[in-house]
């Protein structure tokens, strides 16, 4: 039987019983009554909206019609898309403001502000765009790697940090499809018909690669897991519909006039399961996401203990660390943690354009104690496609999320960081880490 979301089902519900117990018993958890204090933060940010990676002539040949014109380069971030991330770095200047970790006017913090994005156009950019309004006018560099080069951070594998085996990550993938992936086959159907439906209307596509798909396969390469290829494609292709919704995109370029928000959630369902497999099953989010896991906890050690850790990313003195990756480093820590969300709108844990995981250290200023919030928050679709403005009163879509061993945090209850740094510690494997 296909187990991947009754895991997820059964997981929420395992989480929220243990939140339940742990404030009744008050075991490992923070008091709610305390002031705590924000002290420091971690923004893991994918890169907002962007033109699809593959050009038309590719893209055309799985439709009726032709798909719309970015007029930006494949992979690129949109206009529209950089006016989003300005808005989200708006809201996180008045949030950080707010809980006084950074100052509301002048360019005092700049050297407490470390942006560290991946070489691509899209988050490069995306990074430029927080930081022009998080700290607006100020000189806040955009910290990568050189130009054409990979980024540990970011894709270990491709780097050559990150070795794994792809025949036991492709057999930890089957595992999840359970004894009978034909069921996977069935439980989606009305996703397959809905893309089916977008990319075709009532006449028959030039190539029809969701009709061919009968069985599910896993195979190994020898630099990745692989899906069948019909699932691979509608996977893509319905993120490419998503980006055009949040693209603000009108008439026949969206969606060739068959899109619309209901069946776009549907669509996403394919999007969502392959994410899951491929990027969440936990072999293969260790292999990929180890490396940038142990750089955000040292860097949080650093800030806890105001002592230089090497490997930390940013000097000591450093309060807000913005990291700019990809939707594919999201999941890979989703799963390593164990994290769970679901936004409304949007599939279960689901990575759209910008959203972004915090981990936030507080400190209780009567014992000194610290303790460590992990949320994941995104503006909705409606924000995105209009470019509503965002404040604390009209915020972009979160949820708390618990790690791993964390299960008591929640609301205003936060894990203690001894707590916290054991818990990732745990989900951490040293074989795909780099200092």
């Amino acid at each position: 039987m296909f187990g991947v979301r009754r895991e997820i089902v059964l997981k929420r519900l395992r989480t929220a019983v243990l939140i339940v117990v742990a404030w009744v018993a008050g075991a490992g958890v923070v008091a709610a009554g305390a002031a705590p204090q924000l002290r420091y933060v971690v923004i893991l940010s994918r890169h907002g909206v962007r033109s699809p990676t593959w050009k038309s002539e590719r893209l055309n040949q799985y439709a009726v019609e032709s798909w719309p014109e970015w007029g930006v380069p494949p992979g690129n971030l949109t206009p529209h898309g950089r006016a989003l991330m300005k808005l989200m770095g708006t809201y996180y200047r008045e949030w950080l403001s707010g809980e006084r970790l950074l100052s509301q006017q002048g360019c005092g913090d700049v050297g407490r502000v470390y942006i560290h994005a991946d070489t691509d156009q899209r988050t490069l950019e995306t990074g430029r765009a927080l930081a022009e309004t998080l700290l607006p006018g100020c000189p806040v560099d955009v910290h990568s790697e050189p130009e054409g080069s990979r980024d540990a951070l970011f894709d270990p594998i491709e780097a050559g940090i990150a070795k794994p085996n792809w025949e036991i990550a492709a057999k930890a993938v089957r595992e999840r499809l359970g004894d009978h992936p034909e069921h996977f086959l069935d439980s989606h159907r009305a996703a397959f018909e809905a893309l089916q439906f977008v990319l075709a209307g009532g006449g028959g596509a030039p190539k029809k690669p969701i009709e061919a798909l009968e069985e599910i396969s896993v195979t190994a390469t020898g630099k990745s897991v692989q899906l069948n290829e019909q699932l691979s494609l509608a996977s893509t292709l319905s993120e490419n519909l998503l980006l055009e919704y949040t693209d603000g995109m009108q008439g026949k370029d969206l969606g060739w006039a068959r899109l619309d928000v209901d069946n776009l959630f549907r669509v996403l369902e394919l999007h969502e399961v392959v994410s899951d497999l491929t990027r969440r099953t936990p072999y293969l989010a260790r292999a990929r996401g180890s490396n940038l896991l142990d750089h955000i906890l040292l860097s949080m050690e650093q800030a806890a203990t105001g002592k230089t850790a090497p490997g930390a990313l940013g000097p000591p003195g450093v309060a807000v660390l913005i990291l700019v990756g990809h939707d594919t480093n999201l999941s890979n820590l989703s799963g390593m943690l164990g994290l769970s969300w679901h936004l409304p709108g949007y599939q279960p844990d689901d990575t759209p354009p910008g959203g972004a995981l915090i981990f936030s250290l507080w400190q209780l200023p009567d014992t000194a104690q610290y303790f460590v919030r992990t949320q994941y928050l995104a503006q909705t679709l409606q924000q995105m496609r209009s470019a509503t403005p965002l404040t604390l009163a009209a915020p972009p879509a979160k949820e708390d999320v618990a790690v791993a061993g964390c299960e008591s945090a929640t609301g205003s209850i936060g894990c203690s960081w001894d707590t916290f740094a054991k818990s990732i510690q745990k989900a951490i494997d040293n074989r795909f880490v780099s200092m």
